[in-house]
């Protein structure tokens, strides 16, 4: 019902914004308690004005004067905030060596979203529960179905109806993990490679519907209908704005502006500004940064640090990746890192749940402690938890660009045929060799 959706109304998450102002440092301290009776009010009766009366309080909030961070939101000043040193790479693959990297890459993202997709939203405890009633723990194939003993089976009765690897019928089903790598292919193919935000806004209201999109994306496509331009539309009455929808749009980027990180990060800044503000644009600008870099090294850590490279040095998301950094470095173990993470960001709370910088800790721990293998690298994205899908389809596409193809072992695509189902107009149904043609193409515009 229409009076259910999420993600529409600024009342039922004003809970949300005020720790989004936390987050960036503002003294809302004394807001909490009128946030928390907005939200229980809300689930009852319209009080709209009010939250976004609270809510102009909350942004208009001052900073901390020891708040550590300097985030800007636009593209010249992520620039001047970046660090001075950088890697650079040379692009120097044959017709051949592209096509494979290119089909590792689509490969690891429709693979690495099908292994976290059927246990999105699920916590760590049942994860874990599930992978080792099924003789999975830790993590090393998809999880069947048909392995479930009847006992799991009749304590979750809704699980016989996710998309578990043995439930697809041959083809991968349609994702937004996905959906948003081919919606970026047709932008592309579209707008050319000078794309502005707006073309971007155009594109969600022609070509997808609301509620085909989340949170921050569902509020901005709102905000696009009712008039609003980018990048308002990433910050009016926005809770979501750091969360993680836009660190998944940005893989296409990296795929078409292979040994360049800093265009691949251009273009998702382009993106992700329609919807997201600092760290949410951060987040995708690191992604498309370490696909670009992936394909033109195969030194992990320099791919990570690629990608660092494109965001703020004083932001909060370099600062939670080179926590991981660091604990790598001193051989501190997976399962610790893990634990880690788990004790920075609580899972049961969903703005950490499914905020960019939870999730791309994760995605830096799999790169790292993967071993530039990849089923242990997209199997560590999912088996951590969080938003599993989305982090196990970033690392499979980072882990597949750096190995290409031919070393992704046939198993992991063998359940889906190369084969995608997608949501976007004119690409309903597509192969994996069909996307590797199309990205050449417009890698060659």
């Amino acid at each position: 019902m229409l009076e259910t959706q999420a993600w529409l109304r600024y009342s039922e998450e004003i809970l949300v914004e005020w720790q989004q102002a936390v987050d960036e440092g503002r003294e809302v301290e004394h807001l909490k308690d009128i946030c928390q009776k907005i939200s229980e009010m809300a689930q009852t009766e319209t009080c709209e004005e009010l939250a976004i009366a609270v809510g102009k309080k909350l942004k208009n909030a001052s900073v901390k004067s020891d708040y550590p961070f300097s985030e800007p939101s636009d593209l010249v000043g992520i620039k001047a905030a970046r660090p001075k040193a950088r890697h650079h790479f040379t692009f120097n693959l044959t017709d051949e060596e592209l096509k494979n990297k290119l089909a590792g890459a689509w490969i690891g993202r429709i693979s690495g979203c099908l292994l976290g997709k059927p246990i999105e939203g699920m916590r760590r405890n049942l994860i874990n529960e599930i992978l080792k009633d099924t003789d999975n723990y830790p993590l090393k194939r998809y999880i069947s179905y048909s392995e479930f003993s009847d006992t799991l089976k009749e304590e979750h009765e809704d699980f016989k109806d996710k998309c578990w690897v043995d439930k697809i019928d041959g083809i991968a089903p349609v994702d937004d993990d996905t959906n948003y790598t081919v919606f970026a292919l047709k932008l592309i193919e579209t707008y050319g490679k000078d794309f502005r935000p707006n073309d971007v806004l155009e594109a969600w209201l022609s070509w997808m519907p609301i509620f085909a999109t989340c949170t921050a994306e569902r509020v901005a496509y709102r905000n696009a209908a009712m008039g609003l331009f980018a990048p308002e539309t990433a910050e009016h009455n926005n809770p979501y704005r750091e969360w993680i929808g836009a660190q998944i749009r940005g893989d296409f980027f990296g795929y078409i502006n292979i040994a360049n990180p800093e265009e691949a990060a251009e273009m998702a800044w382009r993106d992700a500004s329609i919807s997201h503000i600092k760290n949410g644009i951060y987040g995708e600008m690191f992604a498309s940064a370490m696909i670009s870099a992936a394909a033109a090294t195969d030194d992990m850590m320099t791919v990570v640090e690629a990608g660092l490279d494109e965001i703020p040095e004083k932001s909060r998301l370099r600062h939670d990746c080179e926590l991981v950094i660091s604990w790598y470095r001193e051989g501190i173990s997976a399962e610790d890192v893990m634990d880690n993470i788990h004790k920075i960001y609580d899972e049961y709370v969903s703005h950490w749940w499914c905020h960019t910088n939870s999730n791309a800790m994760i995605v830096v721990f799999a790169l790292l402690y993967g071993e530039k293998n990849f089923e242990k690298s997209i199997c560590l994205a999912v088996q951590s938890a969080f938003d599993t899908d989305c982090n196990g389809a970033t690392v499979g596409s980072i882990i597949g660009i750096m190995l290409g193809g031919d070393s992704i072992p046939a198993y992991w695509h063998e359940g889906y045929n190369k084969r995608l189902k997608t949501s976007v107009d004119g690409y309903t149904e597509v192969t994996v060799e069909q996307l590797v043609e199309k990205t050449i193409e417009l890698i060659n515009l």
